[in-house]
């Protein structure tokens, strides 16, 4: 029984804080352990974790660990706040396990998420990555400004900070993953990290869907070039299954991504090959089942993300896949 579902999409979008609050606190905190990693000092004690949108200001870090995350990622976070796109902005095709969004970084900005993450206890039990962007009226010449805000507003809270410029729903805001301008951008942002008070925190770039496969390759070879730490696979996409209910603009996730981000996720890792080294390669979008699951990683990934799988599935998606994984 998945009571959410009966609501309007986004009813149960506003609600989904409350419903998470609720569902946590009849729970004690679980440690699922299956494949534990470590990644540049980080340990994962799963390969699990929610991916960025899930909480957009950090405010339910607490609950999301009672469900057995390896690891949690917030945002996206801009420097200043922000609310969604005018109108419709989500809905969801529950026979497709599809959703879809158009929401454009709404939150409370980087000194709320500051605050949030400074809130929590000392040891944690995940790691914590953090989506920054750049705000909508920002123009790209300037995004690089943004980018370097957030990271120096929570530089030392941060584990990892994830670059999102390939999100759909931000006008203009995948030029900058363009090869022609990715360079000085991501050159950029990884200079302003290098100056702020935590120069060693990694940084992964988010990779779109939609990028044609030779575009993709080359910028792969760009951010290596320039000293990236890693790489998610990947974003939303604009494509559209035929017959698909939803509008063109806005980004799709769900099982209709799942073939395309299992392609990109094989040509990131042919694409580094065997200067893969210790970069991390996580992979996002179309995850749906506890077999999806181990599909990434059996193909590559060092870790694996869901978003819309917790929208049909709910928070004890964890914990059937770490029974999967147990018994498998």
């Amino acid at each position: 029984m998945k009571p959410w579902l009966l609501l309007p999409p986004q009813v149960a979008h506003q609600l989904a804080p409350l419903g998470l609050q609720l569902a946590a606190a009849f729970r004690d905190q679980p440690t699922y352990t299956w494949r534990p990693f470590t990644w540049r000092g980080l340990r994962f004690c799963n390969r699990l974790g929610t991916a960025g949108g899930v909480d957009k200001d950090g405010e339910l870090i607490e609950e999301w660990w009672k469900f057995g995350p390896g690891f949690v990622e917030i945002g996206t976070v801009t420097p200043l706040a922000q609310g969604p796109n005018e109108g419709k902005i989500i809905d969801r095709d529950v026979k497709d396990g599809a959703v879809w969004n158009r929401l454009g970084f709404p939150g409370r900005g980087a000194w709320v998420a500051k605050e949030n993450l400074r809130d929590l206890p000392i040891l944690k039990p995940t790691p914590i990555f953090v989506n920054i962007g750049k705000n909508r009226e920002t123009p790209n010449d300037l995004a690089v400004r943004d980018y370097a805000q957030c990271i120096s507003i929570l530089a030392g809270l941060a584990d990892v900070f994830v670059v999102n410029i390939s999100s759909p729903n931000t006008q203009g805001l995948r030029e900058l993953l363009q090869p022609k301008n990715l360079h000085r951008f991501l050159g950029g942002v990884l200079a302003a990290k290098n100056k702020s008070s935590s120069p060693y925190t990694p940084i992964l770039l988010k990779l779109s869907p939609d990028l044609d496969d030779d575009e993709l390759r080359t910028i792969v070879e760009i951010a290596c070039e320039l000293g990236i730490d890693g790489f998610i696979a990947t974003n939303t996409t604009l494509a559209r299954d035929h017959g698909s209910p939803f509008p063109p603009e806005g980004g799709v996730s769900g099982r209709p991504l799942g073939a395309r981000s299992m392609a990109v996720l094989k040509i990131l890792l042919q694409t580094l090959g065997t200067a893969k080294g210790d970069k991390l390669v996580v992979s996002a979008g179309g995850v749906m089942t506890p077999d999806d699951v181990k599909a990434r990683l059996d193909a590559g990934a060092d870790l694996v993300q869901v978003y819309s799988t917790l929208i049909f599935e709910g928070p004890t998606f964890f914990e059937r896949v770490c029974h999967a994984m147990l018994t498998d």
